[in-house]
């Protein structure tokens, strides 16, 4: 059973069928569709430079500051993909959604930029929002959310690196099928809804065996105590805003990791460092 960080994993739920399924409130995930403009984005290999994955951000920037030192992460021709949940819970989200200015930045939408999405356009009551993590945009005017909103739209649901054997995939929450189904790009809701809030995998409902012919796939949403691997996925949300937790950065071709907390990442001047 997965080790998962317990206090911080917890979102508002609805129960569907047999499953455990993760979801606001039923208005808005029924007009997910409207949301997103292009549901799986390809990239080629990086041949001239790195690429990195990581997890849920949640605005704790510092943490994400101290890493890029860390592994010398050059601009230039290092790429950097992140699976979602940029804002809400920590100190910094706006300092978040920048990245998404960054020529080297490339997110998928998470199920926390989707209720954004959602309380712009009015299909989601603001304070629903401010109980996961909102609350710093209490006093947002409407026009800066809508644009914020107007970018986040822009993001895909699921981003495919590379092909053949060192291809990997990036999600939010899970998926359950092959790299075909994932690049098909025609998700049913019930896959649109698995995609950004579902939980089986996690906390052992799913079954891996229905990931076969899936690449390895990267993920959060689910923060862990340390990353984890069932089936195909892996997660790397390690909790980064809470106690105990921290923010993972990992190299998919070349098997490494990095992590840090906040606290400490402070520690050692995060705060004065300076992105790419």
């Amino acid at each position: 059973m997965p080790r998962i960080l317990r206090g911080l994993e917890r979102s508002p739920c609805v129960r569907i069928g047999n499953a455990h399924t993760y979801s606001p409130t039923r208005h808005y995930h029924e007009h997910m569709a409207s949301v997103l403009v292009n549901s799986v984005q390809h990239h080629s290999a990086n041949p001239s430079g790195r690429d990195f994955v990581v997890g849920d951000l949640h605005g704790c920037v510092d943490a994400l500051r101290y890493l890029l030192r860390t592994i010398a992460f050059d601009p230039a021709c290092d790429r950097l993909f992140s699976v979602g949940d940029l804002v809400d819970r920590g100190a910094h989200s706006e300092q978040a959604l920048a990245l998404l200015d960054k020529p080297w930045f490339f997110a998928v939408l998470g199920n926390h930029e989707d209720a954004l999405c959602a309380v712009a356009d009015g299909r989601l009551r603001r304070q629903w929002w401010y109980g996961i993590g909102g609350t710093w945009a209490a006093d947002l005017p409407d026009e800066r959310l809508q644009h914020y909103a107007e970018r986040l739209r822009t993001l895909p649901l699921v981003r495919v690196v590379g092909s053949g054997k060192e291809r990997f995939n990036i999600l939010h929450a899970e998926f359950f099928g092959t790299d075909a189904d994932l690049d098909a790009g025609n998700y049913s809701a019930e896959t649109r809804q698995q995609l950004l809030w579902g939980r089986e995998l996690a906390l052992g409902n799913g079954d891996p065996s229905l990931q076969r012919g899936l690449s390895l796939t990267y993920c959060g949403h689910t923060p862990m105590r340390d990353i984890q691997q069932i089936g195909s996925q892996v997660f790397i949300d390690t909790g980064a805003f809470g106690p105990g937790g921290k923010l993972t950065i990992v190299e998919p071709l070349a098997l490494q990791r990095w992590s840090i907390s906040v606290e400490a990442a402070l520690a050692e001047g995060a705060d004065a460092l300076a992105l790419p």
